[in-house]
């Protein structure tokens, strides 16, 4: 007879105790009770014949064996994933279910427009967002929790395919009243006397910012770190500093109501680029391809 093995229900929940390190916590984001939970666990170890959590009182701790365990069932468990999107990729595009991750600094100016657009053609997909940093959206991608990400490219990191979409120009922006407004002939070279004020560190636009401007973060004055390009257009429409704006930003009225102006920098190619990124052994590259030819057509 084929010996017993662990179940896909058994292994998502030692991936829960290995992530809340509390079997309450584990047990309600499994929408189970503790002690069906504990249970499975028990049954788990008593399969594999080897100890894979530590029980006490106070924590809960994965043996060294439990934390190989837990990394191999995710692995195991995106597998599963995969499976089952490349039985749904079969279908016509835009069927479904996908999930989606965006930077901040663009989920408020590209998400609008696509997101109607797929809702009048495709009214039966669905398309679940969420909006953070490129740090914890690459986690969560290489962990299965998200499908595709849209983000700006290039951001380090291993196994992972990605799409070129477009360029999105960086503007200079200053007050109307400052002395830099009335410059048609602006250089990025013009920045390292000036306050220039960006978007705090975990932000990619703020490397990507210097990057295409070829400056390193020594040879500018950045006097205050911003959480939103809101508040850096607010700060540099009352005189405080200076900064640089995607192109993408100012075409979605992000200035309106201020006397900020904006100007082009005389060299070229001071952009960064907006892309899709994807795990690399995915079976649904189509879908997010498709996906990405849509965004372009937007």
């Amino acid at each position: 007879m084929r010996a017993r093995r662990p179940t896909i229900k058994q292994l998502n929940y030692l991936l829960s105790v290995a992530e809340h390190r509390h079997f309450g916590k584990a047990a309600k984001a499994c929408h189970v009770s503790q002690s069906t939970l504990s249970s499975a666990l028990i049954e788990l170890e008593d399969l594999l014949g080897v100890p894979l959590v530590e029980r006490s009182n106070r924590q809960v701790i994965l043996t060294s064996l439990g934390e190989d365990v837990a990394e191999l069932s995710r692995r195991v468990l995106l597998e599963i994933d995969d499976l089952q999107a490349l039985c749904a990729a079969s279908s016509e595009p835009f069927k479904g279910k996908m999930r989606l991750g965006v930077i901040p600094t663009i989920a408020p100016f590209v998400l609008p427009g696509l997101l109607n657009q797929l809702r009048r053609q495709y009214p039966d997909f669905q398309l679940f967002i969420r909006e953070d940093l490129s740090a914890p959206l690459v986690d969560a991608l290489q962990h299965g929790h998200l499908d595709v990400l849209l983000l700006a490219l290039p951001y380090p990191v291993n196994n992972v395919a990605t799409m070129h979409l477009f360029n999105d120009k960086f503007l200079f922006a200053c007050a109307g009243t400052h002395p830099m407004a009335k410059n048609t002939k602006l250089s990025t070279r013009g920045l390292r006397s000036q306050d220039l004020l960006l978007l705090e560190d975990g932000h990619c636009l703020r490397d990507h910012a210097l990057e295409a401007c070829r400056l390193h973060g020594s040879e500018v004055n950045i006097p205050y770190q911003a959480t939103s390009l809101n508040t850096i257009v607010q700060m540099v429409a009352n005189g405080i500093g200076v900064t640089l704006l995607p192109q993408m930003a100012v075409d979605a009225r992000i200035l309106t109501g201020t006397d900020v102006q904006t100007r082009q920098f005389r060299e070229k190619n001071v952009s960064r680029s907006i892309g899709l990124m994807w795990r690399r052994k995915t079976p649904r590259v189509a879908d997010f391809r498709a996906l990405g030819e849509f965004i372009r057509g937007c």
